[in-house]
């Protein structure tokens, strides 16, 4: 989405188109749902190194890098004294006939196996903004190269073989369930959690689209029982990965948190009732990820037969499904959801139910129920969890130029067919809230709604529960870059909470006030993961969320924990 075109009034139409270029992921199409751009290589010195930081962008290979997984042994290498291992498998190919069908243990090795660069990503469509200027500055993708043996995990540690129990963060990357890596944002790089916060991070690939999420068991039989959650199945065998493995990393595999941001997000509400996936992991923290998309037995069935369509099989050819090119079947998880399961955004002041296209199967067996809808999973009750979302979303002005000549007047107009009545009374709502927010800012905080109503709904149902405590959060640090445009847009705070401001100069600008806020949240995210709760010295007292406090820390240029800010403003824009 977008703010609002002065030269518009079919803003909200726009805005969905502009949604779908950058996110057409949402519509199973081509682009991640992902955003963060970065300017500065990886190697490069990170701000306010520690006292025991090598000299800068120094990179070894020393035999000390050296590990022993239950596969066999891996070398990686240091950069910056940090120990790091790229493209370790966890699982074996999924190609050919073991397309669709749950992951397999990994065939163990003889020799020290290199471990020293990323492994293939899961195919996926094209990405729409490459096409566009201002979000190649910002975001900066690297793609990776496409393979179905994709099951490769990557790990980030201040040591190895030393007996230490740090904490382990495992990073489940976004795209929607249909595309993205962990390796596509630079963000997602490891080096400054390990170094300055002395914890383990890990992060994976997994099937997507069609690889991952194809549910062919009605038209196939009893051998694709699972194959509609075959990319979650992934999931839950790096985790058991986590769980054997950890140790010899430096990580504590009795400690883990499972933290994800957009599609991620969704991926860890999806763990958090996945009866496979109990136990291995303590803690749980869903970034902009807090919506509920799921498919039914008939609409899984239904695309399934979209994909035949598209590849000119018929159900009684499932088996050639195997022998279908990978661009082939790549293309078709493109095509087929647009056929049967167009993209539908959700009206702002509802509540945040959207198809993906591609995404897990409520099939009463993997996922037994739709997480968070109509309750918490009842099986993670006992799992502290960290949620939230960014003021502005995907309704920013991202190569918009003329987004700040928008009026009030135009910005109404807009706005009207979708909200109506509840029109003039929401936008006053916000501008009480904001007051010196300008039109498309405030345009931007009602597209945004999804995530916001959604994140506010994970909240409640958490707490809720009555067991472990939820923390809630609001990120509104707005980029200074693009003349401030972008806003405080989708994956803004990944630098933040990685603590990789210097990575991503070209989203962030760099500077004081954001490497002071990125010290903040990454400090709180890694006391999250250590203790289960978010505080430390450098913020004000964050309280768990209930009914009765609504506690909600609210990051920006300055913090602050306040009573639930803008309940008002989306009780005014909520559909009676």
């Amino acid at each position: 989405m977008s703010a609002t075109h002065p030269e518009s009034q079919d803003a909200p139409a726009m805005d969905r188109r502009r949604w779908m270029k950058h996110a057409a992921t949402y519509a199973g199409a081509s682009a991640a749902l992902v955003a963060a751009g970065c300017a500065a290589d990886p190697s490069a010195p990170a701000a306010g190194p520690s006292s025991n930081t090598p000299a800068a962008g120094t990179v070894e290979t020393p035999d000390a890098a050296v590990v022993t997984t239950n596969a066999g042994r891996v070398r990686g290498f240091t950069r910056n004294g940090v120990f790091i291992f790229k493209g370790i498998p966890y699982g074996e190919t999924t190609a050919g006939e073991y397309r669709f069908l749950p992951p397999r243990p990994v065939t163990p090795w003889t020799d020290v196996r290199p471990t020293v660069a990323w492994g293939p990503v899961s195919p996926h469509g094209p990405r729409a903004g490459w096409v566009n200027q201002e979000e190649q500055f910002l975001y900066q993708w690297d793609d990776g190269f496409a393979g179905e043996d994709m099951l490769r995990i990557n790990v980030w540690t201040p040591s190895v073989n030393d007996n230490s129990k740090r904490p382990v963060l495992v990073w489940i990357h976004g795209g929607g369930y249909a595309s993205g890596s962990s390796q596509e944002l630079r963000p997602y790089d490891g080096e400054r959690l390990a170094r300055e916060h002395d914890a383990v991070l890990v992060s994976m690939n997994h099937r997507l689209n069609v690889f991952g999420f194809l549910d062919l068991s009605r038209v196939g039989g009893e051998r694709y029982a699972q194959s509609g959650n075959a990319g979650m199945l992934d999931l839950v065998q790096a985790l058991e990965w986590v769980r054997d493995n950890i140790a010899n990393f430096g990580g504590d595999a009795g400690n883990v948190t499972i933290f994800g941001q957009s599609g991620g997000g969704g991926k860890v509400t999806t763990l958090m009732a996945m009866p496979k996936a109990k136990g291995l992991f303590h803690k749980a923290v869903a970034l902009s990820g807090s919506f509920i998309s799921r498919h039914t037995p008939d609409s899984a069935e239904q695309l399934a037969r979209a994909v035949l369509s598209e590849l000119g099989l018929s159900a009684a050819q499932v088996s050639r499904l195997h022998t279908v090119s990978m661009d082939a079947l790549a293309n078709a998880s493109v095509t087929a959801p647009q056929r049967v399961a167009p993209f539908s955004f959700p009206r702002p002041g509802t509540l945040p139910v959207i198809s993906l296209g591609w995404q897990p199967v409520v099939d009463g067996v993997v996922l037994p129920e739709s997480p968070f809808d109509p309750a918490a999973p009842a099986q993670s009750a006992d799992v502290p969890f960290l949620v939230g979302n960014t003021f502005h979303e995907f309704t920013t002005s991202i190569n918009n130029p003329q987004a700040r000549e928008t009026t009030w007047e135009q910005l109404e107009a807009a706005l009207r067919p979708q909200t109506g009545d509840r029109t003039t009374t929401a936008i006053a709502a916000y501008r009480q809230l904001f007051p010196s927010a300008e039109p498309f800012e405030v345009a931007g905080l009602i597209g945004a709604d999804m995530f916001r109503r959604g994140a506010i709904l994970q909240t409640e149902l958490k707490a809720a529960q009555g067991g472990a405590p939820v923390y809630a959060y609001w990120f509104g640090w707005k980029t200074p870059v693009l003349d401030g445009r972008p806003l405080a847009y989708h994956c803004q705070d990944l630098a933040f909470w990685f603590d990789n401001i210097d990575l991503c100069l070209q989203s962030t600008g760099g500077g004081a006030d954001a490497r002071r806020l990125a010290s903040q949240m990454s400090r709180a995210l890694v006391a999250f993961a250590r203790t289960g709760d978010p505080n430390h010295d450098g913020i004000p007292s964050w309280a768990p969320f209930t009914a009765d406090n609504r506690a909600m820390m609210i990051w920006d240029t300055t913090n602050e924990v306040r009573v639930d800010p803008d309940r008002e403003a989306r009780n005014a824009l909520a559909e009676a």
